[in-house]
């Protein structure tokens, strides 16, 4: 079976979204699979070939204002010019958010719906995680385990229907961690050390725009 991970994130180092397809490798090893960062490298035309002519694309991104962002934008225009001359080729997402609800990520999803229908592919399954950022601090933690729960069913689901190249419901998760400790742990971990990266107070995360 010809598989083929494309990685949508824009982000310069290490991403959530990395993260998420090592996750995916573990499940769906064995296979002939390949992974290509599309928003950082210029593709050859071997390997836009091998992505035509594979049994199932698999793009996982990161959510930017509910849809994808302006590189993976690019990338979709591009591959539809090139079309698919077999049109069997089935679609899955696995996309990521920093909110701590899964269901953010449908309006995403529903873009790479309309996508395949403009090119006349098959959209599969939707993997939506929520609280992507608070990924890389449980990637000691088991899939299917403690705040990673949720996370490892849904994976286990879609890996199955990648390999058996079956359709599936859509799927949104949030860590199985509360939404009030998630607030504080993010907030912590995350957004106060990145302001202070960029030379922003606390107090200013809390503004609003009038």
């Amino acid at each position: 079976m010809n598989i083929c991970i494309l990685n949508g994130s824009p982000k310069a180092g290490k991403s959530t979204s990395e993260l998420l397809i090592e996750y995916l490798s573990a499940y769906i090893g064995g296979n002939e699979t390949v992974t290509f960062n599309v928003c950082k490298t210029h593709l050859s035309e071997e390997q836009f070939s091998r992505i035509q002519n594979s049994d199932a694309l698999v793009f996982v991104f990161p959510l930017y204002i509910d849809g994808i962002n302006s590189r993976l934008l690019r990338f979709l225009i591009e591959l539809e010019k090139r079309g698919f001359a077999d049109k069997s080729t089935l679609v899955y997402c696995i996309i990521n958010n920093g909110f701590y609800e899964g269901r953010q990520n449908a309006a995403a999803a529903d873009i790479m719906k309309n996508w395949c229908k403009a090119v006349g592919l098959t959209y599969g399954q939707t993997l939506g995680a929520g609280a992507g950022e608070m990924l890389p601090f449980l990637k000691n933690i088991p899939l299917g385990h403690g705040p990673n729960r949720n996370l490892g069913i849904a994976f286990r689901e879609l890996s199955r229907n990648i390999l058996s190249l079956k359709c599936g419901e859509d799927m949104f998760v949030s860590p199985n961690w509360s939404r009030f400790l998630w607030k504080i742990a993010s907030s912590l971990k995350f957004w106060y050390p990145r302001a202070k990266e960029n030379g922003i107070k606390r107090k200013r995360l809390k503004d609003r725009v009038s």
